[in-house]
């Protein structure tokens, strides 16, 4: 478990996601994003290591990041992130992040990948943070037209 310190309230800590954390995830993907997964993307993760909430006494963000085998090797792919809006800017995104490449680190993942609107430029930030670099721009990618960066941490 990782903990984070909350400068306005009490510390947040990471744990896989279990199912009556659902809800939860569900509520802040809608609150975060234009294009939410549907609720069953969600149901399909459930028991994936890299599934992880940030929780108080309540769930604050989570991250959804699994492995495959690429070429002999395996590849990580953060899928999803997403913090609470009354949440975010208090490190929440970072420490799920943190956790779930120590999760890929143990699966022994010898490459991460995740994909983000060109837009989203504190998301960007705060993966150069941890040493993804962008790769590729894969145009249209978003159902709304926008293109996404392929950022990759090797």
């Amino acid at each position: 478990m990782t903990t984070a310190t909350d400068a306005d309230g009490p510390a947040v800590r990471t744990r896989e996601t279990v199912r009556a954390d659902l809800l939860s995830v569900f509520r802040i993907e809608k609150a975060s994003f234009p294009q939410p997964w549907p609720f069953r993307a969600f149901e399909r993760f459930l028991g994936t290591p890299g599934f992880l909430v940030a929780y108080t006494d309540e769930v604050v963000g989570y991250i959804v990041a699994d492995d495959v085998p690429n070429h002999g090797r395996r590849l990580g792919h953060v899928k999803d992130l997403a913090v609470d809006p009354h949440h975010r800017g208090r490190g929440v995104g970072a420490t799920l992040l943190a956790r779930a490449l120590d999760v890929m680190d143990e699966r022994r993942a010898t490459a991460v990948k995740l994909e983000v609107r060109a837009s989203n430029e504190s998301a960007q930030s705060l993966y150069r943070r941890f040493g993804f670099v962008h790769r590729k721009t894969a145009p249209g990618y978003y159902a709304d037209g926008e293109n996404a960066l392929v950022m990759v941490r090797d």
